[in-house]
């Protein structure tokens, strides 16, 4: 009988404990990166969740050969850790054993180990599973968790309630032109576009909640800036006195956000050569204004920004008052969604706002309507009945405070910040018009 403690837990390598053993042995579980053959001994470079670490094989120093070691080979080896300026992390291996835990029965279809793959976007994509053992590729993804923790970690330090929301759902958020219908056990149902329905429902009960999890918008764009799957970073918070204090949480988040990336996440930064921005005060601006400043560029949209007004917007802060970002707030009333509550000295206008990032929108956001009557009219306003959103409408029967809240998307994010020119290079796996695999 083996009896299961669940206190000797396999580790990870960690490279600050390798340094920390210079001189010393140490086993190490990695995959053959590369091997590079020279004059009576060889490089292997050994890849590890995270790192590229060199090794050297001799046969005086190592009990096994590398006859059978290659390029994908996942191995156990045992070496000496030696200090090494002049590799890649600081360290080099002297290997003393190398034993194949297991190989690949094909050879790799793309160049891994090079820098970065030099193939399209559309081969790396068709080749995922591959594509993503390339250290310049994966660093995306190392550097995305970063953001998504950062977010998680702030939210919970200005107590924010993690919630997990349902996606399936009876209705729609943001009506029904671009959702997923579903069979649901023969019931009609939807694909969640925004967990904005139970965010509000939660304020009521938690006052502050947040939420990181995909959502889907049946939109039939093949551009480089929208996915039809795509991870939402949510907040909804309660008492508030109007829209800003959202922008301002969000700024501090921001700050806070940009800071821990550098702190923890310097090695993808590096790899990834990212420009991360300082955060300090960020401008806003009104739509009507945005749209009079606008104009000399011919702005095409009464209603809302275009790509390119959002770029225009972008080099105009940045120009003028040194910063990346920018807000757009009060937006015409008759554009967002049901539950924007109308500014009260301006009903014409809704309490909505963007938030612009490098010539991108990556948040909408704003106050919500917290009063039943007020929501019910305001559905109505918008041709919608309101029995089609019982139980939406059941929380503000019931009361809610004063709330607002945003959405950014993970990826839109990500992408400015690593300066990719498509959406696509920010997501592992992404759904688009054209892709349902891998």
């Amino acid at each position: 009988m083996i009896k299961i403690g669940g206190t000797d837990l396999l580790k990870e390598f960690d490279l600050d404990d390798a340094l920390s053993k210079v001189g010393g042995t140490i086993e190490l579980c990695a995959c053959v990166h590369s091997v590079k053959q020279m004059s009576g001994f060889a490089f292997v470079l050994l890849r590890t969740a995270r790192y590229v670490i060199q090794s050297v094989y001799s046969e005086a120093d190592c009990s096994d050969t590398l006859d059978e070691v290659r390029e994908g080979c996942f191995v156990k080896v045992t070496a000496v850790v030696k200090k090494e300026e002049r590799a890649r992390n600081g360290i080099e291996l002297t290997l003393k054993s190398i034993k194949i835990m297991s190989k690949p029965t094909e050879d790799y279809p793309l160049h891994v180990s090079k820098r970065r793959l030099g193939c399209s976007l559309d081969v790396n994509l068709d080749n995922r599973s591959v594509a993503l053992r390339n250290p310049f590729e994966r660093a995306t993804f190392k550097f995305q968790e970063g953001v998504a923790e950062a977010f998680r970690k702030f939210m919970l330090d200005n107590k924010f309630t993690e919630i997990h929301t349902p996606k399936i759902v009876a209705q729609g958020a943001e009506g029904g032109a671009n959702i997923f219908h579903l069979d649901y056990f023969q019931k009609n149902a939807f694909l969640n576009q925004s967990p904005q329905f139970y965010k509000q429902t939660a304020v009521a009960f938690f006052d502050r909640v947040f939420e990181i999890a995909p959502v889907y918008r049946a939109e039939r764009h093949a551009t480089s800036r929208h996915l039809n799957e795509y991870i939402g970073l949510d907040f909804e918070m309660g008492y508030i006195n109007d829209m800003y204090d959202v922008m301002n949480m969000e700024t501090a988040m921001l700050r806070y956000m940009m800071q821990y990336l550098k702190e923890n996440y310097q090695h993808e930064i590096n790899i990834l050569g990212a420009d991360i921005p300082d955060v300090g005060e960020i401008p806003s601006i009104k739509f009507e204004d945005a749209i009079a400043l606008i104009k000399g560029s011919k702005a095409k949209n009464k209603f809302d920004l275009e790509p390119e007004d959002e770029i225009f917007l972008c080099n105009y802060a940045k120009e003028n008052y040194g910063t990346e970002f920018i807000f757009v707030t009060n937006f015409p009333s008759s554009k967002p969604p049901f539950y924007a509550m109308n500014d009260k000295d301006d009903p014409r206008t809704a309490c909505k706002f963007d938030l612009l990032f490098r010539g991108l929108e990556i948040t909408t956001g704003g106050q919500r309507i917290h009063d039943y009557n007020e929501q019910i009219e305001k559905m109505k306003s918008q041709g919608l009945d309101p029995e089609d959103f019982k139980s939406y409408l059941e929380v503000h029967k019931y009361g809610l405070p004063p709330h607002g809240g945003l959405g950014i998307g993970l990826e839109r994010l990500v992408m400015k910040l690593l300066g990719q020119q498509n959406i696509r290079q920010a997501s592992m796996f992404p759904r688009d018009l054209n892709r349902l695999i891998p």
